[in-house]
């Protein structure tokens, strides 16, 4: 829980990280409003609600799931939530992509089946921070998301070679 809040504030303060995890221009995240969004009758919270603008061609509306935990329920969870925001606003949106962070691919749940179909579309995209590669070799955004899955005893090295890059 503690790091959804974390990547609540990059994505707050750096939206294009969630397009460059997903081999998209970061300038796209421009166009998008951020949000985190409660589903009041079922009192679902979804991570991150990337919102188009009204006045774009493109209706596409992005959901970020950033996974830290193991849970067993979590894609049952995260597609629910998907399909009932896009119920309670089906007029807006003309297309959707997920998008699903995890520090490693062994937190991912163990019988993905039934969501196969999803999961293996052009409209998911599982990213797993440890094979994004050395953090050194990031655009900063990305790095930051890195430092989160470093070991405590290389966390401050790495976060002062990050100030460092930000800094100049």
């Amino acid at each position: 829980m503690r790091r959804d809040s974390i990547f609540y504030k990059l994505f707050q303060q750096f939206p294009g990280l969630l397009f460059e995890l997903v081999d998209q221009p970061p300038s796209e995240a421009e166009n998008y409003l951020f949000e985190s969004v409660e589903i009041k009758e079922t009192a679902f919270r979804i991570d991150g609600v990337f919102l188009p603008p009204a006045n774009a061609a493109s209706q596409v509306v992005f959901f970020a799931e950033v996974q830290f935990q193991k849970d067993e329920d979590l894609y049952h969870r995260f597609f629910s939530e998907l399909f009932l925001f896009l119920y309670r606003h089906s007029i807006r949106y003309d297309d959707w992509f997920g998008v699903m962070i995890f520090p490693s691919r062994n937190l991912e749940p163990s019988n993905p089946q039934i969501h196969q179909a999803l999961l293996q579309s052009n409209q998911v995209r599982r990213v797993y921070l440890d094979e994004l590669g050395d953090l050194r070799q990031q655009p900063l955004g990305l790095a930051l998301m890195l430092l989160t899955t470093t070991p405590e005893t290389e966390a401050v090295e790495a976060a002062r070679y990050l100030l460092q890059q930000a800094q100049q």
